[in-house]
């Protein structure tokens, strides 16, 4: 039986529950608010569950959650969540430990979710994790993830809920020591359009070697989600949650390393940005994104190493850092329209405008050009735009100058009058002629001359974790 169970039929969601209840390790509580019981009706489902289940608890009622849980300002949130998570392993350990704790791990299962109303409109979102010991007796680990469900009915929604529910559990008693897989596996007999996870949070003494930006760059590239997002303190954030009610402004590139343009073209466009009446006066958030197709560069597997360095340089320079899976302007554009309903920005060098009209960029649209563009500058969206010179000698080209091919001039002109294209005249002219690539050159060539071309903090960090292949000098 058991080899029936770990062969074949892993993916399956029986055989997950089956395993889980036929393991004597594994007993404690599964709590859920907001979409049923969806979770433990597995377990009793697929017989055997008094060997793992040991309360089931379901509290509609805000006065019992309060009651049980603690008072909440929101009841789908990371908080209440987490006040579930402690409550419920706390009582495991008290109640069952004398009895049970030398042959079981206790383990809280918990969600608090919104499925669709009967009105329908709604956001169906919600929180879920796994408060659980590796061994007898251990410190608890943790794994906390928000999940939103796609599906257009409810009890759709609510078996999607269940069966990632299950492949939660299953992956932190089995695989916690994969984490990697532990993520590819949580949409086992799902698919991407029925639920995104969009934040993961790994915590505790099992795996205590996790960075959790990995395991958000993880999320984006397995298609689980197609933004993750971290802040400066280098904890992963769920975007939603963040990017509510601020204007945005964003700035995509590299970032390989930041450099003093970098830093610049946010801080010209910030000043700009905030001096527009549907701004002023409201919180502003700056975001640096990085593609998955930068990270990619033009490879099949993301260097993780890279990808932590520029991770560790942005965290230097205080930015909060997102990573998504969306080469289009528009959308990136869409996402962030979708979670604010305030003003975006997006901040952009003179070269990445003129690629924005190479039509080749827009062939995937049955529309083309109109259609991206139409879907970009909706609800009053602005690039802004910083000039480019690359050495002293050389023109300077900014938003005013720049010529398109002849056919799409009338359309740049358009939107340049329509006052969709702002110039950043902002600018530090002294550090025009900077350039990632040539900071990397450097840096190979062990030309020091570098150093003055990025922020003091990120000259040190790169010295002192020999980041993008940096030597010290007399060193071979």
């Amino acid at each position: 039986m058991t080899e029936f169970i770990t062969g074949a039929h892993e993916s399956d969601t029986h055989q997950k529950a089956l395993r889980i209840n036929l393991d004597p390790r594994w007993y404690g509580t599964i709590a859920e608010i907001g979409a049923g019981q969806e979770v433990v009706r597995w377990f009793f489902r697929v017989g055997g569950a008094a060997g793992t289940v040991a309360k089931s608890v379901s509290a509609y009622d805000m006065a019992v959650s309060d009651a049980e849980y603690g008072k909440a300002d929101r009841y789908v949130s990371s908080g209440r969540l987490q006040g579930m998570l402690d409550t419920e392993f706390q009582l495991n350990v008290e109640r069952l430990g004398h009895k049970r704790g030398d042959e079981n791990c206790f383990f809280a299962f918990a969600d608090t979710v919104v499925a669709r109303s009967f009105r329908g409109g709604n956001e169906c979102h919600g929180w879920m994790g796994v408060k659980f010991q590796a061994q007898p007796h251990d410190e608890p680990s943790q794994i906390v993830m928000h999940v939103r469900m796609l599906d257009v009915e409810a009890w759709l929604q609510q078996e999607a809920l269940g069966i990632v529910g299950v492949n939660l559990l299953y992956g932190a008693f089995f695989q916690h020591h994969e984490p990697d897989k532990l993520i590819e596996n949580l949409l086992d007999r799902l698919t991407t359009g029925r639920v995104e996870i969009d934040m993961i949070q790994f915590r505790g003494i099992e795996f205590r070697r996790v960075d959790n930006r990995l395991m958000a760059l993880k999320l984006v590239q397995v298609g689980l989600s197609g933004v993750a997002m971290f802040g400066p303190d280098r904890e992963v954030l769920q975007p939603s949650e963040i990017l509510r009610k601020k204007a945005i402004l964003v700035e995509r590139g590299s970032f390989r390393p930041p450099t003093h343009v970098n830093i610049d073209m946010l801080a010209s466009a910030h000043a700009k940005f905030e001096a527009d009446p549907a701004v002023a006066g409201k919180p502003v958030l700056e975001l640096t994104e990085i593609t998955m197709r930068n990270l990619l560069a033009g490879g099949e597997q993301v260097d993780r190493r890279d990808f932590l360095a520029r991770a560790e340089l942005l965290s230097a320079c205080g930015m909060t850092v997102l990573i998504t899976d969306y080469f289009d302007y528009y959308r990136l554009a869409a996402y962030l329209s979708e979670r604010t309903t305030e003003r975006i920005g997006i901040v952009m060098g003179v070269p990445s405008l003129i690629d924005l009209f190479d039509e080749k960029n827009h062939a995937q649209l049955q529309g083309g050009i109109l259609e991206s563009f139409g879907r970009l500058f909706k609800n009053d969206l602005k690039l802004y735009v910083y000039p480019v010179q690359p050495s002293p000698e050389d023109e300077l080209k900014t938003v005013d100058d720049i010529k398109v091919r002849p056919e799409l001039q009338p359309l740049y002109d358009y939107l340049a009058g329509r006052g969709s294209f702002v110039h950043l005249d902002n600018y530090r002219p002294e550090i025009l002629p900077i350039f990632s690539r040539d900071v990397l050159r450097r840096i190979a060539a062990n030309d020091d001359s570098w150093e003055s071309m990025v922020p003091p903090d990120v000259a040190e960090l790169i010295k002192r974790r020999a980041f993008f292949g940096y030597t010290e000098p007399g060193r071979d």
